[in-house]
């Protein structure tokens, strides 16, 4: 690729990368001139509609010293698909940003925005961000809004799937669904209140405070935060209290005071379901102590915590061994490891699959625990005795089942000790 030349066609960037995703998106390519006036316009579309049609769930526009790289995220790993001139970032970048309604002439701040035009019915969002060597954009894809509609559809474990309905039926307190970035956390809050909005219509009030909005939904009242006008989660969820709610989602609690006035709302009658970073169950109710949360509130105001995952789904190309350097010293007797087809674009995986735990702090024994400032491992030790199944022993079940690998779940969980010998699944967070 001549590093001069104002663009040039897209390009496999490695030999380790899937050929035929590649070839996917080369084929789609725009045909014209690069020179031409249209040419960017037909490659952001040609982007983006490959993008979707490949089920990535963002799209990289890194730009380096000497190039722009194209890349999707497919199931939750970077893959790179094009590289091209430099030169072309600003017209790239300008272009998505138009679509945006974005302010091109900044190219020193970090701006965000709904893209308007699309050739898909799939909802997207663009972040740019400066960089030494110019703008770096990532356009998020998110589920068409066909998919997920309700928890049923997410692929949770039965029984767990089953206490969380029956959750949703609550009154009142927290359910927290946690997990890091890219989990799926708020595909199931999303769930959960259409879920809610199926079973009770115009029975009970459903209004949501977000950062942004994501997902429009039909019967619930949405509100987005704007920190510059001083509306934030903790200022917003004061003011809908008195909105007469039945059923408030949280977008994220992100501080100590957002977390307080959630559990307020919860001590005054009203069903909160929100989002938290934290790497399992227990780990966000120490979290919560770190925060200033008192432990009676602990106990008295948290139904459930959800922690999910979402490992890479083996394609049917791959093989079982009985070597011991492919278990990566998991406990098992035998394993399947990734080989690459057509059908996986070469990765050995198709689609991803979600595991998780269910931890439910208001149980006597567990609660006790919490009220007595208990360290997370003998809280989880005693959750564990009444049933609590971590998702570390979930993704040792799949291992076993053949549905993921071991490379896979250290790649997700970063297990560093077998899950069924310590009984606990640590998380590099």
């Amino acid at each position: 690729m001549s590093q001069n030349s104002p663009a040039a066609r897209p390009q496999s960037l490695d030999e380790s990368t899937p050929r035929s995703l590649a070839d996917q998106f080369a084929r789609d390519a725009p045909q014209s001139d690069p020179s031409s006036a249209k040419y960017v316009t037909e490659l952001v579309a040609s982007l983006l509609r490959s993008a979707s049609q490949a089920g990535a769930s963002d799209i990289h526009f890194s730009v380096g010293e000497s190039e722009l790289q194209v890349l999707w995220r497919i199931d939750g790993v970077l893959q790179p698909i094009a590289a091209y001139s430099r030169s072309l970032t600003p017209n790239i970048v300008a272009r998505l940003k138009v679509m945006a309604e974005l302010l091109t002439y900044r190219t020193d701040i970090p701006q965000e925005g709904r893209l308007r035009e699309s050739t898909s019915d799939v909802e997207m969002r663009l972040s740019t961000f400066p960089t030494l060597y110019g703008e770096k954009a990532v356009v998020r894809l998110f589920a068409s809004s066909g998919r997920f509609q309700l928890p049923q559809e997410l692929g949770l474990p039965e029984e767990l799937l089953e206490e969380l309905l029956g959750l949703l039926h609550e009154t009142r307190g927290a359910i927290l669904i946690t997990g890091p970035a890219g989990s799926g956390k708020t595909t199931t809050a999303y769930a959960c209140l259409r879920e809610l909005q199926r079973e009770f219509g115009v029975g009970k009030s459903l209004v949501t405070l977000e950062d942004p909005i994501e997902t429009v939904l039909g019967g619930v009242s949405q509100s987005p935060v704007n920190r510059t006008a001083g509306f934030d989660y903790a200022t917003g969820l004061r003011s809908l209290m008195r909105q007469d709610p039945d059923v408030i989602l949280v977008g994220e609690i992100r501080d100590r005071e957002t977390a307080e006035t959630v559990f307020q709302a919860c001590l005054t009658g009203h069903l909160v379901l929100s989002t938290y970073h934290a790497g399992n169950a227990v780990e966000a109710v120490s979290r919560l102590g770190d925060m200033g949360i008192e432990p009676y509130l602990l106990r008295t105001g948290l139904r459930a915590i959800l922690c999910q995952r979402l490992l890479r789904r083996l394609c049917d190309c791959a093989a079982w061994t009985t070597e011991e350097t492919a278990k990566l010293g998991f406990n098992v007797a035998r394993v399947r490891i990734p080989q690459g087809c057509d059908q996986c674009a070469g990765t050995g995986y198709r689609g991803r699959f979600v595991i998780a735990e269910l931890l439910r702090p208001d149980s006597s024994i567990v609660g006790r625990a919490i009220l007595d400032h208990r360290e997370a491992d003998e809280i989880q030790r005693l959750a564990m005795q009444q049933g609590y199944q971590t998702v570390g022993l979930r993704a040792v079940a799949a291992i076993t089942a053949g549905t993921t690998s071991p490379v896979e779940v250290r790649r997700v969980l970063g297990l560093r000790r077998d899950p069924e010998t310590t009984k606990s699944a640590r998380s590099d967070g």
